[in-house]
């Protein structure tokens, strides 16, 4: 089966700075890919690099078996979809058609009505035509989330797709991506918190000042190791009848061991 993405050796540097330093994962149809890491530990500009709104310095990367560089930008958003971390809408237009857009590729009714499924399946489909701008910051994520399912791609990648919402808010995100992985296409999100993260993820993949330190389920990526070297975290996931739960504390950098 081809990957929906491979990374190898990938390297990212801004001037003098190495942001990422040979990366090389792959992520399967079928697959919730989560990767997380301490704030500038390049989570977003993996995640950039991975469908080509950032230029490497090294390696290569390929969507479907295909390189980057093969691809025009049309070809790209049909096989990625992109939810970027920042939730900034410039007009305040109607819900329907912010994740209208998603499918801008159909003709005008066919993409209303996907995004009007979307958000429904978001349960937000009472505010099909409020403006976004007069929305709370929970609700335009759902809608900005529902743009990206309304792609309709094979590959979905969200960055922080649950940030700073309510707990009811960030499982329902997580299930409806968590749905999307099961009929088969391959997901990745970023997500700062590691119990979320590893509830909703097949595998986890860790970062580090820039470089992969672990690439494996979440008990075995959130190590105890790992989550002290990693996060300055004295702890380790547990199996809870609701799921994997972080149970740790804060030790400090250089304190661990």
């Amino acid at each position: 089966m081809t990957a929906a993405l491979e990374l190898r050796g990938v390297s990212v540097r801004r001037g003098e700075r190495t942001i990422l330093s040979d990366i090389s994962l792959d992520i399967a149809p079928g697959e919730m890919l989560g990767v997380v890491g301490p704030n500038g530990a390049g989570k977003t500009t993996l995640l950039r690099a991975a469908i080509g709104l950032q230029p490497l310095s090294a390696g290569e990367v390929r969507l479907n078996g295909r390189t980057l560089a093969s691809l025009g930008g049309s070809e790209r958003a049909a096989i990625a979809g992109y939810l970027p971390q920042e939730r900034r809408v410039a007009w305040n237009m109607p819900a329907r058609d912010i994740a209208a857009l998603g499918a801008a590729s159909l003709a005008p009714r066919e993409g209303l009505a996907i995004a009007e499924a979307c958000l429904a399946e978001l349960e937000v489909g009472w505010l099909a035509g409020r403006g976004v701008l007069d929305m709370s910051g929970g609700e335009r994520a759902r809608v900005l989330l529902a743009r990206l399912l309304a792609t309709r791609a094979r590959l979905l990648v969200a960055d922080e797709p649950a940030a700073g919402l309510d707990p009811e808010a960030q499982l329902l995100i997580l299930e409806r991506l968590r749905r999307r992985a099961a009929d088969g296409v391959a997901v990745i999100v970023t997500s700062h918190d590691l119990t979320v993260a590893a509830r909703a993820c097949d595998r986890l993949a860790v970062l580090h000042e820039g470089r992969l330190v672990a690439l494996a389920t979440p008990l075995e990526a959130l190590s105890p190791r790992v989550l002290a070297e990693v996060f300055a975290l004295d702890g380790a996931l547990i199996d809870t009848p609701a799921g994997l739960t972080l149970a740790a504390r804060r030790v400090g950098r250089g304190e661990s061991g």
